[in-house]
Order: C-alpha cells, then structure tokens, then sequence
C-alpha cells in the first residue's frame, strides 16, 4: 500500500499573453483597439472584473492536472464549462504494480486513533481489491471495494471565467477540507500568473498553510 499527499501540476503559463488576448477581443465591444499598449492589459481587465461582464474571460482557457483523491474529484466534475480526462478505475488495473496508492486526508494526526481506522480500512480496501483481481474480476468489478481516498488524477480544463468560479467556491471556508487543499494554494499560483485577474476571490485565511497542496510547474503539457 502507498499512501501520498494531493498535488497539482501546472504547465508554464504566459498569463500576461492570455490577458492581453481578453483585452484586445473585449475591446472589440467599444472600438477602442486603438488604446492598446504593452500594458493597457491590466486596467481594461480591472475594470471588466469591476462591471461584471466576465463573458469577456471565457476567451481564454488553463489547464491544470490534478492529484487527488477520488472523493475530491467528485466535486470537480460538478463545474460544468469545462473538458476533464481522469484516470479510469474500469481500465487501470492496480494488480500490475502489486499495490494500490491513496492519497493520506492531512486532517487525521499521525499516530491518531482516526488515523489508524483509515489506514487500516485502506489496507483491508488493497487486499479485497488485489484479492478479487487474482479470483479472475475485472478492474471495473474490483473496484467496488475502493475508497473515495483512492488516488486519482484528473486533467481539468476551465476557461478562465470558470476559474474564477471554481476558486470562488472551492476555496471558501464552507468547502471540504481537501478541497481546500488543492484550490487555496492553486489560486495563490494563477493570482501570480494572471495577476489582477483573481485577486478579488476571497479564500478560508484560517486554513493552515503547512497543509496546502503542493504546485509544481512542469515543462509543457500537463
């Protein structure tokens, strides 16, 4: 059994490009092309956050892959305007390395009784699983006994007024706890790469940053 924290990998983005894309297609709307300059990006893009026409952000689009568990994932699917490819518990078979990885909920401490029950129940998961898998069932069959703390990964494309969506809501206090996980500090990331384009979202400033997901930037496709 092997048991990981989530992360996320995001591609190198040129945010500032993607922006001054929005702008010259939003100024289309006013034929004020002619007021274009290197970084007339940034004021237009206030100013489109501050009317409320964020039709203009469907311009553009991100992508990010995610690792997670399987539980999360089941709350992403639920944005609509966007493409997903996640991995398949139907075709992947776990058997082929000998063992199943599940992503560690940072909320059960170390050592803990809470955190006992759930390795346990992920380890009794892996035996029933591999245990079925030699008894001649199907992945698809065997997955039946799998948590929702299955690791899985999943490559998400939103456009950009869908992530602001996605951030307004996965990374309030009233969101789960791994969901927080992933989306606080992944919004930290696209506020630096999109700058101003997130700075508005508010987000659970209680959440304890030792916990955050970890971001690493991959060279480029996810």
């Amino acid at each position: 059994m092997r048991i990981i924290k989530p992360y996320v990998e995001v591609p190198e983005i040129d945010g500032k490009q993607l922006l001054r894309n929005i702008e010259k297609a939003g100024r289309t709307c006013y034929k004020s092309e002619a007021k274009i300059t290197e970084d007339s990006y940034r004021p237009f893009i206030e100013m489109i956050m501050k009317s409320g026409h964020h039709s203009m952000f469907e311009h553009e689009k991100a992508t990010v892959r995610i690792i997670c568990d399987r539980g999360v994932t089941h709350e992403i699917v639920r944005h609509r305007l966007a493409a997903y490819s996640q991995e398949s518990t139907r075709y992947c078979n776990y058997g082929k390395s000998g063992e199943v990885t599940f992503i560690k909920p940072f909320f059960f401490e170390n050592g803990g009784i809470a955190h006992g029950y759930w390795e346990e129940a992920c380890r009794h998961s892996e035996e029933y699983y591999l245990g079925l898998l030699k008894m001649g069932c199907s992945p698809q069959e065997a997955r039946s006994v799998l948590p929702n703390s299955l690791k899985t990964e999943i490559v998400v494309t939103y456009d950009l007024r869908e992530w602001r969506h996605f951030f307004t809501l996965r990374a309030a206090k009233a969101a789960h706890p791994q969901m927080q996980q992933i989306a606080i500090p992944l919004l930290f990331h696209f506020q630096e790469v999109f700058e101003p384009l997130f700075d508005d979202i508010d987000y659970n400033t209680d959440f304890d940053p030792q916990n955050y997901a970890e971001i690493v930037v991959v060279g480029g496709d996810v």
